[in-house]
């Protein structure tokens, strides 16, 4: 029994849930998102509430279930109020420009590294600092995670790209030989 499937999940004011042949879709005051569902799963919208079920007994059914019923939540929560991660850059000369819809990061590598923003996203860079925003809480993590991988964050000295808040535990380092 899934905790987070059985429980029907609320539709606020302004959102419409509709299920059209297997496809989900969800509008509200800021855009529309779609998910295209397995067969693995039913899901139907009734009285202001959107109910998740297993279609079957089935392993993959039963894992689906929660999984599915998270990804509606987070859909209803992003039609309504966007989704927003911030990365940092730590390191002398690290610099982040954004050129359109491109974002060029120069971070010690010999050459700037060129990383593509999708259209759904916002992006916004000020100092050493880049925010992402968009609907889409899956979309946003990915785009944020792809930056951070182009130069995770060392753990002598704490270079690199990190998410806002987040803690790198300092290695030592050698000893001088006395």
């Amino acid at each position: 029994m899934s905790k987070i499937g059985k429980n029907p999940i609320a539709i606020p004011d302004k959102t419409d849930v509709s299920v059209t042949d297997g496809v989900l879709s969800v509008k509200g005051p800021l855009g529309v998102l779609e998910k295209q569902l397995p067969d693995a799963v039913t899901v139907s919208v009734e009285n202001k509430e959107v109910k998740v079920s297993p279609a079957n007994q089935s392993k993959l059914s039963r894992s689906l279930w929660g999984t599915f019923g998270s990804h509606i939540k987070n859909m209803i929560a992003g039609v309504n109020k966007k989704y927003e991660k911030k990365l940092e850059l730590q390191g002398v000369g690290y610099k982040v420009e954004l050129q359109g819809k491109v974002l060029k990061l120069n971070v010690g590598f010999s050459h700037p590294v060129m990383v593509a923003i999708p259209d759904e996203l916002d992006v916004a860079v000020e100092k050493n600092t880049i925010t992402v925003l968009g609907i889409n809480k899956d979309l946003v993590g990915q785009f944020s995670a792809n930056v951070r991988a182009v130069k995770k964050p060392e753990p002598y000295k704490g270079k690199g790209i990190r998410y806002e808040g987040e803690y790198v535990r300092q290695k030592q380092g050698k000893k001088a030989a006395g």
